[in-house]
């Protein structure tokens, strides 16, 4: 199915989106990617998830790809002996290992981490912020805060602590006993909450073992931080403004999108935006101005994805975001101001050949009439590599890899096709030419440039650049064996 725009949409599955009908129209509307959010519903009903996009995937005959996003560690308080408190700017709050239930003064944190981690004038936030706490002198089992932004706290509200990097593991238990069951099921991409450093990715890279490709979900200080390093182990990045605005201050938010976007696209590695892009479309059919500002300019920027959460899983317009989404970025990409500023903030990289090749293929589609750029692919790279030029023609992605087609559906641009196995460059052409015809790219009278590498099959070899004609009786000469 044919997009009139290259960035990609991703769709939150959930109670108003898991029947067979709405994720086919959601896909129908726009959605590239679907993603599952382990935090919500049992192995049962991710599977039935998993089940229905595939069942449209066939139906459809095109790849769509399935993102599992783990929940993460949760930190949360205890409970109150009267189910929530008051507490007042300036009044004194205890925070301890003490099981028993809390009142104005103190409540339980059931996290000894967090102890062993704080620090005097350390921030605590709690309920997603809306409760600040200072902390003046701590333990090993408790903490003695001073409150700086009063308001009502109940039982089990959620804990940031934007300050210091917590001596807490990416994955819990359940992350990893959701992580294998996501593998096993064969889910193209997994989503780390909570990454705080490198190694957080690589401890789970290990887990999975290939059967997935990994995203870093970048949420706290700590990850901006270390983001070249996380971005080094990392197949992909999901900018998650909603928990970066909670521990950070929300003007930092905008300008470190614009940064770790600008990153990921050098690295030439998807890259999504999230969070509250919609937010207003959960109970309105129409976005705000300000909605649909913040959606194009993620896509001004670049960035390879834009993401529903709420709007589409939980809200009562799913299928009008999706299409919303996808209309603010068929304008978008074909204002003359997007051109010019996606050509203004291509990063050039050599010292491969591979790099030589798709820039080459890039300039060369754009100073001629040529009609798309078709890139045979094994692993993904050499059309991660077409994607990361931003060319302003289609990008065709063909590879007889069905994960990789699959994979490739959040990357910018990439138009996946699947194909047989090829020993020749004359069929590589042969199939390129009738998957540009047969999607609409070309007609018989046009030409594409074909990138490829020989030997086929062997990641890693990109080494050809071929200017082709569409029309097959024309391709005689292109393969001289």
């Amino acid at each position: 199915m044919r997009r009139l725009r290259n960035v990609k949409i991703v769709a939150t599955l959930g109670p108003a989106s898991d029947s067979h009908e709405m994720i086919r129209a959601l896909h129908e509307a726009g959605a590239d990617v679907f993603r599952l959010n382990m935090s919500h519903g049992t192995h049962d009903e991710i599977r039935e998830k998993h089940r229905i996009i595939r069942q449209v995937e066939r139906e459809l005959g095109g790849p769509i790809a399935i993102l599992a996003d783990l929940q993460g560690p949760k930190l949360r308080v205890g409970v109150f002996a009267d189910g929530a408190e008051t507490l007042h700017d300036g009044a004194r709050f205890r925070l301890d290992l003490d099981p028993a239930p809390g009142d104005a003064t103190r409540v339980c944190l059931p996290h000894p981490e967090i102890f062993a981690a704080l620090r005097p004038g350390a921030s605590l936030l709690v309920d997603d912020g809306r409760i600040r706490l200072q902390v003046d002198s701590c333990g090993d089992d408790f903490a003695e805060c001073r409150v700086v932004v009063g308001g009502t706290i109940s039982n089990r509200k959620g804990v940031n602590v934007p300050d210091v990097v917590l001596p807490v593991a990416a994955l819990s238990d359940k992350d990893r006993e959701d992580l294998e069951f996501a593998c096993r099921l064969g889910v193209d991409w997994l989503a780390l909450s909570f990454v705080q450093r490198a190694q957080d990715v690589i401890e789970a890279r290990r887990l999975v073992d290939g059967r997935a490709a990994i995203l870093s979900k970048i949420e706290k200080p700590a990850a901006v931080e270390a983001f070249d390093d996380i971005l080094a182990v990392s197949d992909g990045i999901m900018v998650a403004r909603g928990d970066l605005g909670v521990e950070l201050p929300v003007a930092a938010v905008p300008p470190i999108q614009k940064r770790l976007v600008l990153k990921c696209r050098a690295a030439a590695k998807p890259v999504i935006v999230a969070t509250q892009m919609l937010e207003s479309m959960v109970g309105s059919p129409m976005p705000t101005r300000a909605e649909v500002s913040d959606v194009a300019a993620a896509i001004y920027e670049g960035t390879d994805a834009v993401m529903l959460s709420a709007e589409s899983a939980a809200g009562r317009y799913p299928v009008e975001a999706v299409r919303t989404m996808d209309k603010v970025a068929i304008e978008v990409e074909h204002d003359p101001a997007y051109a010019e500023l996606v050509a203004a903030t291509r990063i050039a990289k050599g010292g491969s050949t591979a790099h030589a090749i798709v820039a080459a293929a890039r300039e060369i589609a754009e100073t001629t009439e040529i009609k798309a750029i078709c890139c045979f692919t094994q692993s993904g790279t050499t059309a991660l590599l077409t994607a990361r030029e931003r060319p302003f023609v289609p990008i065709i992605a063909m590879t007889s890899q069905r994960g990789t087609a699959r994979r490739l559906c959040l990357s910018w641009g990439c138009n996946c096709v699947m194909t047989g196995e090829l020993e020749r460059f004359k069929g590589a052409v042969i199939n390129a030419a009738r998957a540009a015809r047969a999607g609409g790219f070309a007609g018989a009278d046009d030409q594409i440039v074909v990138v490829a590498g020989v030997p086929f099959n062997v990641p890693g070899t990109t080494n050809i650049l071929r200017v082709a004609p569409c029309d097959e009786r024309l391709i005689s000469n292109v393969d001289p064996e």
